[in-house]
This record gives C-alpha cells, sequence and structure tokens, in this order.
C-alpha cells in the first residue's frame, strides 16, 4: 500500500494488465489521475474522447478511460463509490487566485502532478484534464456546475486495469471545495 499525503502527489509506472486500485481511506478526499502512454507521452489521457466513446460524463465501473489518439488507456473493473468527474481540471496557482480570491501560495493538484511526473521528462504544459476520482460535480438543467463534497465513504475505491504500459500521476486533491472543506491522503496499490 502506497500513501500519498495530503496536498501532495506520486508519479510512477504500471504494466498493461496490472491493476491500479485508489483508494479513499477516510472518506470525502478527491484524487486527480492523469495517464501517459510510457511508450510515448504525447499519447495521453482525453477528457473529451473519453466522454464521447462511453457517451456519458459520469464515468464509473465498466467504462474504458481513453486516450487522445483514440485507444484505450485503462478499464474501471470496480467502483465502490461510483461518482467521479472528467469535466474540470486540475486545481492550480490560478484557481485559487480566480475562484477563492486567495493570492498567497497554496499547493496545487497542477502542481504536484507536473512536479512528481518531471522525472520522466513531462511538463507543465503536457497536464490534461485530470480523471477527478471520487469527485461530486452536480449540474442542473441550465448547465451550472457545482462542485460538492465528494459522496465517498472511508475505504471507498476504484480498481482499474491498464490497456497499455503507463506513466500515472495520482493527487491527493487540494481544492477545499473539492474535499468538502479538509485534506486527506489517498492510498494506492499497483496489483499484478
Amino acid at each position: 500500500m502506497e500513501i500519498i499525503k495530503k496536498q501532495s502527489g506520486a508519479a510512477f509506472t504500471i504494466k498493461k494488465g496490472q491493476l491500479l486500485k485508489v483508494i479513499d481511506p477516510q472518506g470525502e478526499q478527491v484524487s486527480d489521475m492523469v495517464l501517459f502512454n510510457a511508450g510515448d507521452k504525447r499519447e495521453k489521457i482525453s477528457s473529451g474522447k473519453t466522454l464521447d466513446f462511453e457517451e456519458n460524463i459520469l464515468i464509473t465501473k465498466g467504462d474504458f478511460l481513453w486516450s487522445n489518439r483514440s485507444n484505450k488507456m485503462m478499464e474501471i473493473l470496480e467502483d465502490t463509490n461510483g461518482r467521479n468527474d472528467f469535466l474540470l481540471a486540475p486545481c492550480s496557482p490560478e484557481t485559487f487566485k480566480i475562484m477563492y480570491k486567495n493570492d498567497k501560495y497554496h499547493p496545487s493538484c497542477f502542481e504536484n502532478l507536473y512536479t512528481n511526473l518531471a522525472k520522466f521528462d513531462i511538463e507543465p504544459d503536457d497536464i490534461p484534464t485530470a480523471f477527478n476520482i471520487f469527485m461530486n460535480v452536480q449540474f442542473d438543467l441550465n448547465g451550472k456546475i457545482s462542485v460538492d463534497p465528494p459522496l465517498s465513504k472511508a475505504g471507498d475505491y476504484v480498481l482499474m486495469e491498464a490497456k497499455m504500459d503507463l506513466i500515472v500521476g495520482l493527487t491527493a486533491c487540494s481544492a477545499e471545495d473539492s474535499n468538502g472543506g479538509s485534506f486527506k491522503p489517498i492510498h494506492y496499490e499497483i496489483l499484478n
């Protein structure tokens, strides 16, 4: 079991056929995940392709996460929470300046992703829209979105199978609104 401390991130590789289990150990904590093809980092997870091909904005068990080249990157095998987001970008310094009216330094998923992925020569401009595991984005009939506290309970998890060799970036999200006002760790396991 690997632990991502609150408001931090990790980056690692997994092989095709391996399983990745992302766990919310305490409940109500979001984890942003990005994926890159380990053999060609220009191929990466795509929100648009995933929403197109799955014909749904609520991605969960039985769905695939698709690349910008229309290839399957991951299959979601289990999802005990069932609520994830693939609409919103990783929180960034600008998120806290524009949306939170906070000009002081604040940890962000964007920073945690690119600093951890740097060892794979992935640069800030390479970071795509993340698959936001456990994030509870709601929308009304007019399309207005809101971010509500996660519905995940302690021990909820998402289990995914890699469909190609991957570089994975994973965070314990740093945005107050995404996590019900508090910050907690995220756990993950790589299973053969």
